[in-house]
């Protein structure tokens, strides 16, 4: 059960830098983040996109203009990292300070057998949901204040776990030994074997909670106690094109609409963009989430039609230093490689 926006104590408007809040969660997020007076960094891909997502927000926001946070919709697009080069360019000039980082954006195309290709070449959902998040970080970092409001949080999922209900369906994460990293961009799948569009979104997944852990201790050993939490929505789909399955439904739209049915209607295991927008909230403004180091917390069905949001455990890959480690550093030659 998510808890009410009542709940919250503002002391100060927190600046709230948010990518994927153009759509799903994150822009369920952001209209409750905005209706709180909280300011919000929101990078959109292009700027027709911009300003579509701009009157979308002033259009249902529910509270009078002039007791919202303030919102600015700069362009980047993360399937280049040279756009995130332009943006934090951006964002120094500006002399922003953010006091939260959430990188919530995420894809995948399950159904296609050829894999699609970030601007730099490398595979789009490894691309976006991993690399591009791992170099943004990288570069926002100088950026965030050091506050007891600051934060990072990763929206990952429960398919990094084989043994979760929906990672144990078909290809399981598995990263090997990061074989496909070492052959640079050209690589297909991040352990070097054939496309699997499906194993991909779930392996980068792994690589959040990978990431999300190597940078807890990171910050520990510069001494910020800058609290990383990632964490999983649970099964979320949409009613409308704009949901989370808007990619992957261009390749089965037939199959797409049954699975949609049979889990979110007959069975009723998914929740809401809104409810998981909520929850989002929650972890960006309540205190109890403010706990150094780094925390998972997962939506976890308990029967039909009822979650309970929870500290919970990861897989036993995500627990691997060696693993976390290694991704780390073949991540960051990779994008020294593409970006010569």
């Amino acid at each position: 059960m998510t808890e009410k926006s009542n709940s919250y104590k503002k002391n100060k408007p927190l600046t709230i830098f948010i990518t994927g809040g153009s759509s799903g969660i994150g822009y369920k997020a952001c209209l409750e983040l905005i209706s709180l007076g909280h300011n919000i960094i929101l990078p959109c891909k292009n700027i027709y996109r911009a300003n579509e997502v701009l009157t979308n927000l002033f259009n249902q926001l529910p509270v009078k203009l002039y007791t919202k946070g303030d919102i600015y919709t700069p362009i980047m697009d993360l399937s280049d990292l040279k756009s995130i080069d332009s943006l934090c360019s951006e964002v120094k000039k500006r002399c922003l300070k953010i006091d939260i980082l959430i990188l919530n954006a995420g894809l995948q195309y399950t159904g296609s057998k050829i894999p699609r290709r970030s601007a730099q070449g490398i595979e789009l959902t490894f691309a976006v949901n991993h690399l591009a998040h791992f170099y943004l970080t990288q570069k926002i970092l100088p950026f965030l204040d050091r506050s007891d409001d600051s934060k990072i949080i990763i929206t990952s999922s429960e398919v990094h776990n084989p043994k979760s209900g929906g990672g144990k369906v078909g290809a399981k994460a598995n990263l090997g030994n990061l074989k496909g990293l070492e052959s640079c961009k050209g690589f297909e799948m991040i352990d070097g074997n054939k496309f699997n569009a499906d194993k991909a979104y779930k392996d980068s997944k792994l690589c959040n909670i990978l990431f999300a852990r190597k940078l807890s201790n990171y910050l520990i050993r510069k001494n910020l106690s800058i609290p990383v939490i990632a964490w999983a929505p649970g099964l979320v789909i949409s009613r409308d094109n704009q949901g989370f399955f808007r990619y992957s439904s261009q390749y089965n739209q037939l199959g797409q609409l049954l699975f949609s049915f049979l889990a979110r209607d007959l069975l009723r295991i998914t929740t809401s963009n809104k409810d998981a927008g909520l929850l989002l909230t929650n972890l960006a403004c309540l205190s109890k989430y403010n706990k150094p180091g780094f925390n998972y917390y997962s939506n976890k069905i308990i029967s039909s039609g009822n979650f309970i949001f929870e500290k919970s455990d990861i897989s036993n890959d995500a627990r691997r230093e060696d693993l976390a480690d290694n991704l780390w550093e073949l991540s960051k030659s990779l994008i020294d490689k593409v970006l010569r």
